[in-house]
């Protein structure tokens, strides 16, 4: 099983790239994302590869960062999700933006990316919504009323900024921003206040 390689870059395609490891080329798939950043040709370069080895072919996958790498693997596990797919949410956001978008529940992110429809960014948010590899995007139940009532201030927030034409990443970004610097003591009318001056700014 190969997983990471260090060699050559020999050519760049638009899906992909050859690597001259010691005279042996290899081919490795990626991101467009992640194409666009491996360097030029002639340079040396590592990446870390996924390996996927099937009755008629063996794929290798290439990423900069073990953190991308992460995100490939995890998108994989929502149903729906193949390897392609999964390759066109990383070239359409990053390992960061994956994790924001999730956090804000926000689907339409994730429909920027080619071949990903409604249904199948819903899916990935209710699948994934607690299972990123930093944990972002966890659930935190809480019993506490007070705690449930700012919650759903937030929410309340976040929905009237949508309304008002901002997107929900957008939203709940200036939002959580918000909330760091002054707590969460505001009512809903200040909580939007601040966001749209946050958004503003």
């Amino acid at each position: 099983m190969i997983a990471k390689l260090q060699g050559i870059l020999d050519t760049l395609q638009d899906n992909g790239a050859i690597i001259n490891v010691g005279g042996v080329g290899y081919f490795i798939f990626g991101s467009s994302r992640t194409l666009s950043e491996l360097g030029n040709v002639g340079d040396t370069i590592t990446v870390h590869v996924e390996t996927h080895v099937r009755e008629d072919h063996i794929h290798l996958f290439g990423f900069l960062t073990q953190h991308e790498r992460a995100w490939f693997q995890l998108l994989q596990t929502v149903q729906g999700v193949g390897a392609k797919a999964a390759l066109s949410i990383l070239s359409a956001l990053s390992p960061n933006e994956i994790s924001e978008s999730l956090v804000a529940k926000d689907k339409n992110s994730f429909c920027r990316a080619e071949g990903v429809g409604p249904k199948l960014a819903d899916r990935i948010l209710n699948e994934l919504k607690d299972k990123s590899p930093n944990s972002v995007g966890t659930k935190h139940q809480s019993s506490d009323p007070k705690k449930a009532d700012v919650d759903q201030t937030f929410e309340d927030a976040v929905s009237a900024m949508v309304n008002l034409g901002y997107s929900r990443l957008e939203a709940h970004k200036a939002a959580t921003a918000v909330r760091s610097k002054s707590g969460d003591d505001e009512t809903i009318d200040q909580l939007i206040s601040l966001s749209l001056r946050e958004l503003g700014s």
